[in-house]
């Protein structure tokens, strides 16, 4: 009876439940989950079968202080179309850093284990894009193909973002959208993972998605039939203006 008692007791206090959130993911179909360790959660969810994943924990990179959130989704696009938008203050950073790595030591190769945000803000060119004056002056853009990178952003991404200025970016916490080795990423810095934030961040990351298969089906040269298939079914979900060419 005594060691059972100690047992009770010695045990760690229970940690946030993240009732609001796991409702949330319940009522959209989503499936939600403890990281064992307590310290975040994860939530996965899909677009036309096609899954996404939404972690929200201890950060991944060294620009992101306290929880990130994280979205993640395969879309088997070309491993060429390479596009980062990022907001403008951690854009500012990661360039500073980059240039004191490089001056301020022997190092004179960007080599792999620097971080891709970093490494393409080296490589790639700034890309002018349309969209509101606020957007442009808040989010950078770059690209290994500056045409795709700025027809990726205009349209429905360049709107969802400006209403996420007033809403889960109005303070510009670190953020990142990125397409990646034919993957679309979302990276956050979320000290408070409520749904309202989180619901905004899945959306704009959703529209990022639908306008990568966008771009690429209207450059898609065969081989990928997924890439180009669900790019013509997944324009449904845009609007008319969404769907015309540039």
């Amino acid at each position: 009876m005594l060691d059972a008692f100690k047992k009770l007791i010695s045990r760690p206090p229970p940690g946030p439940d993240w009732r609001e959130v796991a409702e949330w993911a319940k009522t959209n179909k989503l499936k939600f989950k403890r990281e064992h360790e307590g310290e975040g959660f994860v939530i996965d969810g899909g677009m036309d079968s096609k899954p996404w994943r939404l972690e929200w924990g201890p950060p991944q990179r060294t620009y992101i202080e306290g929880h990130e959130l994280r979205l993640r989704m395969e879309l088997g696009l070309s491993p060429n179309l390479q596009m980062l938008l990022i907001s403008q203050p951690l854009l500012e950073t990661l360039e500073r850093q980059t240039f004191e790595r490089f001056t301020e030591s022997t190092q004179t190769v960007i080599d792999s284990a620097t971080p891709e945000e970093m490494r393409w803000l080296a490589m790639f060119p700034k890309v002018p894009y349309k969209a509101s004056k606020e957007v442009r002056m808040r989010f950078g853009l770059v690209g290994s193909t500056p045409a795709e990178a700025a027809a990726w952003v205009e349209g429905a991404l360049a709107r969802q973002m400006e209403e996420a200025m007033v809403g889960f970016l109005k303070h510009e916490p670190p953020f990142v959208l990125m397409l990646l080795r034919g993957r679309a990423y979302l990276r956050l810095q979320l000290p408070d993972p409520s749904v309202s934030r989180i619901a905004q961040a899945v959306a704009v990351f959703e529209a990022a998605v639908l306008q990568a298969l966008r771009v690429a089906g209207m450059g898609a040269e065969g081989g990928n039939d997924w890439s180009s298939t669900g790019s013509t079914a997944w324009q449904t979900q845009l609007g008319p203006e969404d769907n015309k060419g540039r």
